[in-house]
């Protein structure tokens, strides 16, 4: 059966986009146990009750992905229950699974890691933080980050600032219904480049 109908399945069964938050690990349905093959990878988590998003394999690496096509297959088969944002991963991404790019094959929905958040850049003469997202001026917020040629560029997101005129909106990623709602209409599964608006008005919401 094809993953993305399997998902379908799952989220129509499964009252799974209201958690959120909560960060348990991988519970293993025990009635299923004795007919299921684990990694030491996925058994470990699950032993230690480690949730999947803080393993300690190294990020990007194919045994990371690996991780996750397992946890996806378990979890779309019953084997194993997932809440927070391992079941965010799970349900609103693709990471696990590869697509073709340009005729090579490449791991799906792997955001860069924040090395960004420790390094810094010159802006218009000035010393700035890269990737750290901060009050804004003509938006709510701003974050200085580079661009696909490499250049430092200030990046406007947010409603807020000169651009709102007085008016004011707040975030409420905290209301799953109005969470999904917004990342369904800005396409959040596919932020687009970190050098974007999109990309980090998604990372908020």
């Amino acid at each position: 059966m094809d993953l993305k109908k399997l998902i379908k399945e799952a989220l129509a069964n499964k009252d799974c986009c209201t958690a959120t938050k909560p960060t348990k690990a991988p519970i293993l349905n025990e009635s299923i146990q004795s007919r299921t093959l684990m990694t030491e990878n996925m058994q470990y988590h699950i032993n230690n009750k480690k949730p999947l998003y803080e393993t300690t394999i190294t990020y990007g690496s194919s045994e990371y992905i690996n991780l996750w096509a397992e946890a996806r297959y378990l979890y779309l088969r019953e084997v194993i229950d997932l809440t927070g944002i391992d079941l965010e991963k799970i349900v609103e991404t693709d990471l696990g699974e590869y697509g073709m790019f340009e005729g090579q094959m490449v791991p799906l929905d792997m955001p860069m890691p924040d090395e960004e958040l420790i390094n810094e850049a010159e802006y218009q003469g000035r010393k700035v933080q890269l990737g750290k997202p901060m009050q804004g001026d003509v938006k709510k917020f701003k974050v200085f980050v580079k661009n696909a040629k490499g250049k430092v560029v200030k990046v406007n997101f947010g409603f807020g600032g000169k651009s709102a005129k007085g008016k004011r909106m707040v975030i409420k990623d905290k209301n799953p219904k109005k969470r999904a709602a917004f990342r369904a209409r800005h396409n959040c599964k596919n932020p687009g480049p970190r050098w974007k608006a999109r990309y980090w008005s998604c990372k908020a919401w």
